[in-house]
């Protein structure tokens, strides 16, 4: 047995004597601190022995004596009066009640319970007596080689209420462990994390009333640099107006339907007054405009060339009431060139209206290098604020340069090695493996980089608005690709790397995936396929 912490050294040698001379199936339990509605407890050991009873011992130590009707303790220069008899009385009755009121205790029969005082430094004579206090139940320095046997004769000698049975002890024991107490929880450190990150957001959205004055922005950074808050926080600001700038209509888009479902929740928590007049995809943008047909995305003559020309020109066509004073874009770098057309003619002032764009160019997943034709200042994140240091540390050599890592310690990243062609299976494995971490089905996403997950298409393909609202709404494991997962974010991602890194963009996915998760991330794949895919320095700290 590991030896307590005791607050004097009289503690420990009452403590010391018990357990070397006690019976095995004792049970010896010091420093109990107990609040109940009338005051604060402290019994100083507890000793329950089967077959006879439960004692509670108030330890004095040093000089001890009585003087008139007072306890004291302290030397004959220096002494304080002390209360040792209604300490153990009241620590006694303390622990019974808590004990006996416990649900566990349930309809057991009252055990013995009983007191005494440990004098281990002072001498008590044999014929000592007090009323409040008889000799069985006080124990001086000559009695400490025989305390076990005299606490047992004490305890044979109370007859009032029946002896405990070793399993009433091993109870009384584990009730005093308390019940349903807090335990390491992964979700409460993630919280932690969050409240942490969004402050730090927070005080970097400062940078947008340093550029308040300037009308075309374009703010670059890498994966979790905050660059989709702060998105959001340019759109509220300029629709809510300030004392030095009115209210504005505003237009917040982005390419991802699913970003752009969140962006639109987060935007509904808003007061009206600072709601943006348009939350969308580019797509949502296009109907806004007046389309209502539109072909299958495969079909990039269409997306990329024909639509942005009819929106430009219904744009144009747009009642000066529907237009913008400003249009801001998240994932700016999923634009095509003619993008930009319409989103600049639906501009009030086409000249001069304001256009913010929020970009990371290594992010660049789909085929497309488009850029707004107008010149625009750029403002640069450098710093991760809502990744741990670990997974951002896996990522760093992916993103722009320079960025600095969180400095949010967290679990270490996994690596589980296996064929591609088994990479969904794995996946499947470590879905389960966080569970029991203790993260809960909600935190998890399990991403892949190539071919999808079964789950992920079969709801994809029965409902695309109710797939990408369960992001929110569904207590389950979500289950998506790279590609549509841009923007947003999850606790706990199982990252499947299942495809070739020789498919076209195949870096810029792996540095989407790692960047996805902020407090755990466990990568399934193939190590080399890993290392072709985003070079030497990405396997090295996934195995390190």
């Amino acid at each position: 047995m590991s030896e307590p912490r005791f607050a004097n050294e009289a503690e420990r040698t009452v403590w010391s004597r018990l357990v070397h001379d006690k019976p095995d199936d004792w049970i010896v339990l010091p420093n109990i601190r107990l609040t109940d509605e009338g005051k604060d407890h402290e019994v100083d050991l507890l000793v329950l022995a089967p077959g006879l009873g439960a004692v509670a011992l108030e330890v004095k130590g040093g000089s001890v004596w009585v003087e008139g009707e007072e306890w004291r303790q302290g030397s004959p220069h220096r002494s304080h009066r002390i209360r040792p008899v209604e300490q153990a009385l009241g620590g006694t009755y303390a622990l019974r009640e808590y004990v006996e009121t416990d649900p566990r205790w349930g309809g057991r029969r009252r055990i013995l319970w009983s007191w005494a005082v440990a004098l281990p430094h002072s001498s008590i004579s044999p014929d000592f007596a007090l009323p409040s206090c008889p000799r069985w139940a006080i124990h001086g320095r000559d009695d400490m080689a025989r305390l076990a046997e005299r606490l047992a004769a004490s305890l044979r000698s109370q007859r009032e209420q029946r002896a405990p049975t070793l399993d009433d002890c091993q109870l009384v024991a584990e009730i005093l462990q308390g019940r349903n107490l807090p335990v390491r929880d992964v979700i409460a450190t993630a919280l932690e994390h969050e409240d942490r990150a969004d402050r730090l957001t927070a005080e970097q959205a400062t940078l947008l009333k340093v550029t308040r004055l300037l009308t075309r922005v374009e703010v670059r950074g890498g994966a979790g640099s905050g660059k989709t808050i702060l998105a959001q926080t340019q759109a509220r600001e300029l629709s809510s107006g300030s004392h030095d700038r009115p209210q504005q209509r505003v237009a917040l888009l982005c390419y991802s339907l699913g970003l752009a479902m969140g962006m639109e929740r987060v935007a509904q928590t808003w007061a009206r007054r600072k709601q943006p007049a348009f939350v969308g995809s580019f797509e949502d943008f296009a109907r806004f405009l007046g389309i209502t047909r539109f072909p299958d995305r495969q079909d990039s003559t269409f997306w990329e060339v024909e639509l942005p020309r009819q929106m430009a020109d219904l744009a144009a066509d747009l009642p000066a009431e529907k237009k913008f004073d400003a249009v801001v874009v998240d994932e700016a770098q999923d634009f095509a060139d003619d993008w930009w057309q319409p989103l600049l003619g639906a501009l009030r002032d086409p000249e001069t209206g304001g256009l913010y764009a929020f970009s990371d160019e290594n992010q660049r997943v789909f085929g497309r290098f488009g850029r707004p034709s107008v010149a625009m200042v750029p403002l640069m994140l450098d710093r991760n604020l809502r990744n741990t240091k670990q997974i951002a540390a896996t990522f760093r050599t992916l993103a722009p340069t320079g960025m600095l890592l969180s400095d949010y310690d967290g679990p270490e990243v996994t690596l589980v090695e296996c064929a591609t062609d088994d990479a969904l299976d794995v996946a499947d494995d470590q879905v389960d493996t966080l569970i029991d971490e203790g993260w809960r089905e909600r935190d998890i996403a399990l991403l892949t980089t190539g071919q999808r997950h079964p789950e992920h298409v079969t709801q994809f393909e029965r409902d695309q608005v109710r797939y990408w609202s369960s992001f929110w709404d569904d207590d389950t494991v979500f289950y998506g690709h790279v590609l549509g997962f841009k923007g947003l974010e999850r606790r706990c991602v199982v990252l499947a790397v299942n495809d070739s890194p020789d498919r076209d963009r195949a870096r810029e996915r792996l540095y989407v995936g790692l960047s996805r998760a902020t407090e755990r991330l466990v990568v399934v794949g193939d190590p080399d396929v890993i290392r072709q895919t985003g070079g030497d320095s990405v396997l090295r700290q996934l195995q390190s």
